[in-house]
């Protein structure tokens, strides 16, 4: 598959599991987080179907669309590792988290903490979708749609 078609694929997991969520976080209370705002697409996806919720994103540096820059409150800047702990509680009803790097060896250094920084993030019954694999007890896997190829992209609920 070339570089493109993978791209592509990718991207259309993602689009199809962000559309899933949003239904399911519209009725839940509590922020969106943009865990890797990157360019802020999935930002302003994210900001189109769920009008009027606060989106906080965390990223390590600025480098999103003008268009795609959320209010200064809600960026966090810095490493993830270090700067999200500090909204552990905070009671998301989504958390898009999306920094993996396609480097085998960098993303198992980041799965040693994202899952317990993402459960510890999102309230219970709300949903995660991530483009790496969150291995928690706190994490129950969602069924994908037939659309998603298995382990191109990923869904969960936070347990209760």
């Amino acid at each position: 598959m070339s570089r493109l078609d993978s791209f592509i694929r990718r991207m259309t997991a993602q689009r199809t599991l962000l559309d899933a969520a949003c239904a399911e976080a519209a009725s839940l209370d509590g922020p969106i987080l943009e865990i890797g705002l990157g360019n802020g697409r999935t930002f302003d996806h994210l900001r189109e179907h769920l009008p009027g919720r606060r989106i906080i994103a965390f990223d390590r540096v600025l480098a999103a669309h003008l268009s795609c820059v959320p209010a200064e409150d809600d960026l966090v800047l810095g490493e993830i590792r270090v700067t999200a702990p500090r909204f552990a509680g905070i009671g998301a009803a989504l958390a898009h988290v999306d920094i993996g790097t396609g480097n085998d060896a960098l993303d198992r250094q980041t799965l040693e903490w994202l899952p317990d920084l993402t459960a510890s993030l999102v309230q219970r019954g709300g949903i995660v979708v991530s483009g790496l694999p969150l291995d928690h007890p706190a994490l129950a896997a969602l069924p994908l749609p037939d659309s998603v190829p298995a382990e191109r992209y990923y869904m969960y609920r936070r347990r209760s």
